[in-house]
């Protein structure tokens, strides 16, 4: 066992079951058994909501109405707009799951009296006036994040190098092609915005850390995990585990579905 999963002793699932035995459970559960049928997905900075392909249909087997964000990645304010947008097109209790810098947006956003529980994938937490830079600065900075450029204009964007390598660099070398030929420009100012708000201090929360993240630092996934108190899975997965995994990230999302409203 690393340290890094020595470090979320007590909260912590680790070695996830396969997966053709983890659909198989899925597939015994009886779809009576989920009290939050609504999940809202919010991807990540260079990406949109077509990122989650492989989860959503996994979650629409198993019976849950499932909408991926559109984020402009133009302002805090306007990622949360459109986050809670989304929330407003459901018809009763919300997961909000956010993956990478969404992570930051659904915890801007899941105060919303909608939202019984949020799930961190491979993601930013921050505090209460903090930024995501603010949270992953004492971490240095990844790889990944070293290949970050920033036209005239202010719009980032990921290298092909910083997409091959240190985001896609555990999906086969097609999916990491696609995913630089459809990275969506993020305005590179919203990453020093301050968040007003932390959702996580009063909703239950879920958090995937993944070791071999290249773009995310992996103890900052870690230790944001361990100060939520979050039901956390450590997994040896790339930045993009919601592709390279993403049976382990819908059986989380279904345990948060099950089980949020009974932690509240």
């Amino acid at each position: 066992m690393t340290d890094l999963a020595r470090s979320l002793a007590g909260n912590t699932t680790l070695n996830p079951p396969s997966v053709s035995s983890l659909t198989s459970v899925l597939d015994q559960k009886p779809r009576s058994a989920v009290a939050i049928k609504n999940i809202v997905l919010v991807h990540g900075a260079f990406a949109d909501g077509t990122s989650w392909y492989k989860v959503i249909p996994l979650l629409q087997q198993m019976g849950y109405n499932v909408v991926a964000a559109q984020n402009p990645m133009l302002s805090l304010a306007q990622e949360v707009t459109a986050t809670k947008r989304a929330i407003a097109m459901m018809d009763g209790p919300v997961i909000l799951v956010g993956h990478s810098w969404g992570g930051a947006v659904v915890t801007e956003a899941g105060d919303d009296p909608r939202v019984a529980g949020i799930v961190y994938i491979s993601a930013y937490a921050p505090e209460i006036g903090q930024s995501a830079n603010d949270a992953s600065r004492e971490y240095g900075w990844t790889e990944g994040q070293k290949q970050i450029r920033v036209d005239s204009e202010g719009f980032a964007t990921i290298s092909a190098e910083g997409m091959l390598n240190d985001i896609t660099e555990g999906l086969p070398l097609p999916e990491g092609r696609l995913a630089l030929a459809v990275q969506a420009p993020s305005y590179g100012a919203l990453f020093d915005e301050k968040l007003t708000r932390a959702a996580w201090m009063n909703k239950p929360t879920w958090s995937l850390v993944s070791t071999k993240d290249r773009m995310v630092p992996p103890a900052m996934e870690a230790a944001a995990a361990k100060r939520m108190g979050a039901v956390t899975t450590v997994r040896p997965t790339c930045h993009m585990v919601i592709q390279q995994e993403p049976e382990t990230v819908a059986a989380i999302i279904d345990d948060a579905a099950r089980n949020a409203l009974s932690k509240q």
